[in-house]
């Protein structure tokens, strides 16, 4: 198991097949419900094969993929958070996704910028993005908290999509 990082109450790891259950629980409908993935984690096997065939299929090929926030007091996988290179948007994407009892305690925000320090000391990145649908008020102020930058609004797929970015090497970022 591969730790990237920890903060005072998470550990940032790499998933492995162990974390299947988990997976499973945080991607409720719910959870989902703004994320474009809603009915795709339905059983142990989807959540099987989205450890196996993204993320460590993505650790192997990029180095980094999304990473599993553990809660330190009970050594629970709680959800996911970091980085993802998105062929949809052809740049790095900063994304966290958390199982409903953990919402509203600062545990999405703790993680994301504890992976944005992380990155500006050990990877190769500079401009990260970060894209919320624009009613989803809960992670437009995780966002916000990260630092990030208002850089464009569209439609997709019938959402409303806020783009923002970030320089974790202080580069001036694109205008779209």
């Amino acid at each position: 198991m591969t730790i990237i990082t920890e903060t005072d109450r998470l550990i940032i790891r790499e998933f492995n097949l162990g974390d299947a259950k988990a997976v499973l629980e945080f991607n409720s409908e719910e959870v989902n419900r703004y994320t474009g993935d809603a009915g795709l984690c339905n059983t142990l096997k989807d959540a099987e094969n989205i450890i196996q065939e993204i993320w460590l299929a993505e650790y192997k090929k990029f180095g980094f993929a999304r990473w599993a926030v553990v809660h330190k007091a009970t050594n629970q996988v709680i959800g996911f958070c970091g980085f993802k290179n998105d062929p949809r948007i052809n740049a790095i994407d900063i994304g966290y996704r958390l199982h409903q009892d953990f919402w509203g305690k600062g545990y999405a925000t703790e993680a994301n910028q504890a992976c944005i320090e992380f990155a500006k000391q050990h990877m190769d990145l500079d401009i990260v993005y970060g894209e919320v649908v624009d009613v989803n008020l809960g992670s437009v102020n995780i966002i916000k908290k990260l630092g990030m930058t208002f850089i464009r609004q569209y439609e997709d797929e019938g959402f409303t999509l806020l783009r923002y970015a970030i320089s974790l090497k202080g580069n001036p970022l694109p205008a779209n």
